[in-house]
Order: structure tokens, then sequence, then C-alpha cells
């Protein structure tokens, strides 16, 4: 006998279903408050098919209006379960709540296929008036508003439970202006009281806790990524109030932390970071962060200490240690995974903290310690660095031949200076195939008003053209290195050579555009190589003068003052090649003009413009003039004597 839509299934199959289902939910809810999560997590990948294979057996008769509460309670247990064993938020089961919506309207006598997801929460709302059903589709609402908060729709969880609470009360379904919608009326909704004869693995309480966590978190994020901070911090301080576990705690406290900083309060950022750690001290993106902000307030011991912190923790790769409390098949973190949060929670391979510490021990004149650092990091590179560490814009490394040049940077002002010269030898060795003959380069950056139809191509042409004259960098880089390396060891003439051979590279380099306009207008990669080619000129010249050569020093530093005018220390080392050459007088000429300049006596001169890689910054220590206050002394007595005898 054909069954009449809306009939009641035989009796006996509804208690047979219903104990089977009180069943599956108490051996669960023994499982989970029995043990740690990792006990009952591996539980609810064994009992996630009982719920599913009973639903299957339910859907197999046509729906039916006393067997609609149970059926829908078995659906939002099992899909809980299938989000639990996932461990995320599954768009694929949210299919699972559009049957059950369907097989609620045909019960019904009513059709819902063609609507979309949203109109037919909206039909079953408004049309199915059934006491019984109310409290199982409110819990399925519910659930449905976490797949969609875990998928970033907001407004259409907010629709939702707008619809929930004008089906309870219509007052209640508007908040106040300024006032979150989404979260009040997640607060505002009245959860469905849970019948003793269809027990739920997971309270509607609950859920309605972590929604509104969730829902904090994720608009906090969304707010924090529009630099609105002042609603982020708020938003992420209502869901720091909010129900999740200690690590998702740390995690939005780390939020709170940058939201801080990115307002320019850098101590609120440590307080909301340290208390991150305070609460999970294995969330070490807020150690990481917390050295960062301690290097934004210039406290480089704060900063150091931080990131030996941080590394150490980093090497002993301890554990995650397992959840004491009850085990939640929806938790906070399955729903909210933005890129925002991804990217303040990224966690630094070892290797990163460990370049970060050389570098920052470097720029603090920490030689030893920066020393140490670089060639640990050095030995990671042998290890198979380049496979372990994602070289994109999030991290912290450099391009690996800068590393070499800020390693063989640190080795020189050690006084390790045969170490040096081998370290920049293997960026010499490892850059030679990379670089063309000869390199025609537009020295001014171009803005285009429009695009043209080529300009693809060019750009293309560009970048390449780009990566040439990094390259290009790095190699003449490495042999201003060597240059001033052998000059320290004393060995003048290896030296001069060293030098040539980063001039005579420079030299493959043709420039071409106008140089009437500021330097800001100049493609970094060929001001970088000005200031390697000025530097090297002034180290050949400096030897030239320590080998008695002086007529060619003299050439080198007028090239020089061509390359950067009123340059302290070019122009200085041009005054003492004209007093060695017995041209005192142009040299007491030129001393009297650059006295007068900015840079003064001292020879001291502030860079301008970009600052340079650090790798320069030695090269640029060493070419500073040694002798100013002795040359200057030797100027004003003879410009003293001449005064007094003219004919002199």
């Amino acid at each position: 006998m054909k069954r009449r839509r809306g009939g009641s299934p035989e009796s006996g199959c509804l208690r047979a279903w219903a104990a089977e289902s009180r069943a599956l939910a108490g051996r669960w809810q023994a499982a989970r408050c029995s043990g740690p999560g990792g006990a009952a997590a591996r539980e609810v990948r064994r009992r996630r098919g009982g719920f599913g294979e009973l639903l299957l057996r339910m859907r197999g008769l046509p729906p039916a209006l006393p067997a609609l509460p149970l059926e829908l309670t078995v659906l939002y247990n099992s899909l809980l379960f299938a989000t639990g064993a996932s461990d995320s938020a599954i768009q694929g089961e949210a299919e699972g709540i559009r049957q059950g919506l369907l097989r609620v309207l045909e019960a019904c006598g009513a059709c819902g296929q063609g609507l979309s997801t949203e109109e037919l929460w909206q039909k079953v709302l408004q049309e199915v008036t059934a006491e019984e059903l109310q409290a199982p589709l409110h819990r399925l609402g519910a659930l449905q508003a976490a797949w969609w908060l875990a998928a970033s729709r907001l407004g259409s969880a907010a629709g939702l439970f707008r619809l929930l609470s004008n089906a309870e009360d219509p007052e209640r379904a508007h908040c106040s202006e300024g006032e979150n919608e989404l979260l009040y009326l997640l607060k505002a909704w009245r959860v469905p009281a849970e019948a003793a004869s269809l027990p739920l693995v997971q309270s509607a309480e609950d859920l309605k806790e972590i929604l509104c966590t969730a829902a904090a978190f994720l608009q906090g994020l969304q707010e924090l990524e529009a630099g609105n901070f002042p609603t982020a911090l708020s938003l992420l301080q209502e869901a720091a109030g909010g129900f999740c576990s200690k690590k998702v705690l740390a995690q939005i406290y780390t939020c709170l932390g940058c939201c801080a900083q990115r307002m320019g309060k850098p101590q609120t950022a440590l307080q909301h970071l340290k208390r991150a750690l305070q609460v999970d001290f294995q969330c070490l993106p807020a150690l990481s962060h917390v050295a960062a902000v301690y290097h934004e307030l210039g406290e480089t011991e704060a900063e150091l200490q931080a990131l030996a912190l941080l590394y150490e923790a980093l090497e002993k790769k301890t554990p995650a240690a397992a959840s004491s409390g009850p085990y939640f098949l929806i938790r906070t973190e399955l729903l909210v995974h933005t890129p925002i949060l991804a990217s303040l929670l990224r966690h630094r391979h070892p290797s990163e903290v460990k370049y970060l510490l050389a570098q920052r021990c470097l720029r603090d004149g920490r030689v030893a310690d920066a020393v140490e650092h670089y060639l640990d990091f050095l030995a990671l590179l042998q290890e198979g660095l380049q496979q372990q560490v994602p070289l994109d814009g999030g991290s912290a490394l450099p391009r690996i031949p800068e590393v070499f040049l800020e390693a063989a940077s640190a080795l020189e002002q050690a006084g390790r200076h045969q170490d040096a010269i081998t370290v920049c030898e293997e960026v010499i060795s490892r850059t030679t195939d990379l670089i063309p003959r000869m390199l025609r380069v537009e020295e001014r950056l171009e803005q285009p008003e429009c695009p043209s139809p080529g300009a693809g191509l060019a750009g293309g042409l560009l970048s390449q053209k780009k990566e040439s004259l990094c390259c290009l960098a790095w190699r003449a880089a490495g042999y201003l290195h060597q240059g001033w390396a052998w000059a320290k060891l004393g060995e003048s003439k290896e030296a001069v050579t060293q030098f040539s051979r980063c001039l005579g590279d420079l030299l493959r380099v043709q420039l071409y555009g106008s140089s009437v306009e500021p330097t800001e207008s100049l493609l970094p990669e060929v001001e970088v190589l000005q200031k390697i080619r000025l530097l090297s000129l002034i180290g050949r010249g400096a030897q030239f003068l320590e080998l008695g050569r002086h007529k060619e020093a003299l050439l080198d530093f007028q090239h020089g003052l061509q390359i950067l005018p009123g340059d302290p220390a070019a122009a200085s080392y041009l005054v003492q090649a004209l007093w060695k050459l017995n041209r005192k007088q142009e040299a007491a000429a030129h001393w009297q003009k650059f006295s007068q300049s900015p840079a003064g006596e001292d020879g001291q001169q502030e860079e301008q413009g970009r600052p340079f890689p650090l790798y320069l910054v030695s090269c640029l220590k060493q070419a500073t003039f040694p002798h100013g206050a002795s040359l200057a002394r030797s100027i004003r007595d003879y410009l003293g004597t001449t005064s007094r005898d003219p004919s002199s």
C-alpha cells in the first residue's frame, strides 16, 4: 500500500530509530568527557558513520511529519560528526541541510526545488508552523549559520538569524543604530530546549556561544584588514570574552596586539601579546610579533631576547598540548580561517629567525654575535634551506646572495678578512653566468599615463633587466668587499685588482635617459650600482695612494665626484691626492670649498634618499676618509703661511 504524504512510518521503526539515536549520542557523550581531546577525536572518526547510516535508512521512506523531529535531529548530529571528523566546516555537507529542508516542505505539501538556500530557509520558516518542528529547525539553522560564517558569508548568517528571530518575536529582530547587527541577532536568538528523547551530540547553547565568538572574531579581522582599528579592537575584545579554546584565545590576543600596534600603541600591543603567551605559551606568532614591536620601539636588547626565545622554541618543535576540557565537534577555529588571520599567525621557519638575529646584531654593531648567527644560517643553507623556506612576500629573508654579502660584511668587521674573501668568492662564482655581456638600461623610472598594448611584454623585459642588474650588483659588491678585505690585510696590489674587477663589471651596464631628474626617480638597482662604483673608485684610489701612484688616485677620486658631487669621502681623498702631488694651492682651494659644504670638515654626511643595502654599510664606513683632522691642520698651516708671505 502506498504511504500517504505526511503519514507516519511504522511506530516500531520510529521507536527503533529513536533508541539507536539515543545510544549513539550516549556513547559519544561518555567518550568526549572521559579523556583528553585526542581520545575524543579518535572516537569521532569511529562514531561518524553511525548517524550517517541511520539518516540514510530514515530517508529511505517518504518524509512524514511525526518522524521529522527525529530525522532533523539525526541530521544535525550527523553533520556535527562530519565536521568534527574533517576538522573543517565542509561546504559540501551543507547539501545535507538543503535536503532536510526540502523533505520538510514535501511533508507539508509544499515544494522548494529551484530555490537558493537563503530562499529555501525563508520559505520553510514562514510556511512551516508545526510546533514540534520549530526546535529542530532552529538548531539546523544555527548549523547553517556556522557554515556561512566559515565561508565568510556574514550577511547570509545575519539574514537567517533575522528570520529565526522574526519567527519567535518580530520586536527582537531589530537592533539599535550603531550596534553590531549579527552579534545582536545571535545574542537575541532563543536557544530551543533540548528534549530528553532527542539527545544532541553538541548542545545548541554551546553552538550559539561558539557562533557569537566566531562572528566577533571574523568581523574584527575584517575591520582590522580594512584599517578600521577602533572597531576591530572592540570586536576582537568581544571575541576574547567568548567561548573558545586556549589556543584560539591566544590567537585573538595576538590579533589584538597587532591591531594596537597598527594604532600606534606599542605598549598596549605588548600587553596583549604577552597575554597571548600566558594563555598559550606555544603561540609562537605572538612571540614573533613581540620582537617586531620591540624593533619598532628601538629596544634592540629586548628584541634580540625575543628572537632568541623564538628560535629556541622553533628548534625544540614541542608537540601541541592535548586539550584537557570537553571536546566539541564544532569549534571556533573551524569557522575562522581567513587570509589575514593566516598572515598574522604565520609561523616563521627557524632559519628566518636565525637570519633576523644575524641582521639585527649587524645593524646594532654586535659584530661577534652577528658573525656567529650568519655562520649558523649559512650552515642551515647547506642543509637544504631552499626546500624548507617559502621565499614569499611574507618571508624575512632577502635574496640569498645578499645574505652571503651581509655575512662577508660581518666577517670583515670582525677582522676575519680571509673568511670574508672566501664568502664573497661564492657569490661571484654563482652569479657569473647570470649576467649578460652588455646591459642597456633606462636609468629612470617610467610612469606611463595609460598602458599600451605591449605593456605586458615591456614589463617582462624590465623585470628581466632588473634581475640582471641585481645579479650584477651582487657580483660587483663581492669584488668590492674583497678589495677592502685585501686592503685591510695590507695587500694593496691585490686590493687594486679586485676594485678594478668591480669597476670592469660595472662597465657592462649602459645607462641612458635624462640626468637632470631628481635622484628619487632613479631605478633602485641603478642607484645601488652607482654607489658600488663610487665606493670602488674611492677604495682603489686609496690603495693607489698607498702605492705612491698619486696621479692614478687623483683620477679615481675625480671620477667618484662625477658620480656623486660633494661626496665627503671622495672630496677629502681628492684634497689629499692633490696635496701629495704638491699641488697645494689646488688642494687648499678644494678644501675651502668642501669645508663650506653641509658635510663640513669632519667629512661626515647624512645619506640622502633610499637606504642602501645592509651589505654595503661596512664598505661605506671603510670609505670614510681617516686623516681629516691632520689634513685640515696641514692646510690651515699652509694657508696661514701664504697669507703672511704672498710670494710663496
